[in-house]
């Protein structure tokens, strides 16, 4: 942390990347990094690039900017393991690179790298490294929303596996700082119409193997429901919690590929994901078909996994 914050106050320009498909805790330690060097050192030129996330939106809006303020630039990449799901690849223009990240590594890109799997999000590492070095940082409000934005989606409203005392102790750090959880809340759990229905089209879809549970989500399903990507890729969660089916999994369709939202409350299945081109947490990771000819293997390698940690 403390050589992080050294490069960052040598640079001038500073442009922070995050992921493709961006989710909260992407935003949130986009946003939360942002708003402390602009807050603490009001001389630099600070931006966040890449794709761009509806759900969150109110976190705060990227930027644009041209390939010429790389020049000399610091970049620095949050919540990315895999070196191609950087959103925007303009990121190794800058003169040099630094991974922030909580997932368990996958690419070991960057010239200076912070990665600690203990912390259940990204946002919470900012808010640590913010809390560790208060006495010459400082954070405005804008800056506490976003960072308490990415802790609680990127832990299910502190659900998940990995929030800890200091989880907590870092949220209660943002609502001092005048964060309104009843705000988030808000902002977090309105649903249109159109996914009220498509939950129902989850549950009735859903197709259960030897302890996996998945569904398929075609582009004909995406468009008939007239949701985003992002929103399609949200119900991951609805398939979660059945007994008997301790591993479940998102299959959506894009143009060129199939992306999986691979999830477990058993077995450990970042492993699996990596040989499918993907990687993230021993619970909760990503991966990528090529085409759904893959998806009788996956499911076969899904299976495997699941008999060994029954058997275990």
């Amino acid at each position: 942390m403390l050589k992080i914050l050294n490069k960052i106050k040598k640079y001038e320009t500073i442009i922070i990347h995050g992921h493709k498909r961006p989710d909260g805790d992407c935003y949130g330690a986009q946003f939360g990094l942002k708003d402390i060097i602009k807050q603490s050192f009001p001389e630099k030129k600070v931006f966040v690039v890449g794709e761009t996330s509806a759900f969150v939106d109110f976190v705060g809006k990227m930027d644009t900017i041209p390939d010429e303020i790389y020049q000399g630039a610091l970049s620095i990449v949050v919540d990315t393991a895999v070196e191609d799901r950087v959103s925007d690849p303009r990121y190794k223009l800058g003169k040099e690179i630094i991974k922030i990240d909580h997932h368990i590594p996958v690419d070991d890109y960057g010239d200076l790298r912070w990665v600690d799997t203990n912390f259940p999000s990204c946002a919470q590492m900012i808010a640590y490294m913010y809390y560790k070095y208060r006495k010459e940082l400082k954070l405005s409000l804008e800056g506490a929303i976003a960072m308490y934005t990415g802790i609680v989606t990127d832990t299910g409203r502190f659900r998940f596996r990995g929030v800890s005392n200091l989880t907590h102790k870092m949220a209660g750090l943002l609502i001092d700082k005048g964060v309104d959880v009843e705000y988030i809340d808000g902002k977090l759990g309105k649903e249109t119409l159109e996914m009220v229905a498509l939950k129902g089209y989850v549950y009735s879809n859903l197709v259960t193997t030897q302890g996996f549970v998945y569904l398929k989500m075609t582009r004909d399903i995406i468009e008939k429901y007239q949701v985003t990507d992002e929103q399609a890729a949200s119900v991951v969660g609805l398939l979660g919690g059945i007994e008997g089916y301790p591993v479940w999994a998102l299959f959506i369709e894009y143009p060129n590929e199939v992306r999986i939202r691979l999830r477990s409350n058993g077995p450990t299945i970042n492993e699996l994901a990596n040989r499918y081109g993907g990687g993230g947490h021993a619970k909760a990771s990503g991966a990528k078909l090529e085409s759904w000819d893959q998806l009788p293997d996956f499911i076969k390698d899904v299976e495997a996994v699941v008999q060994a940690y029954n058997e275990a």
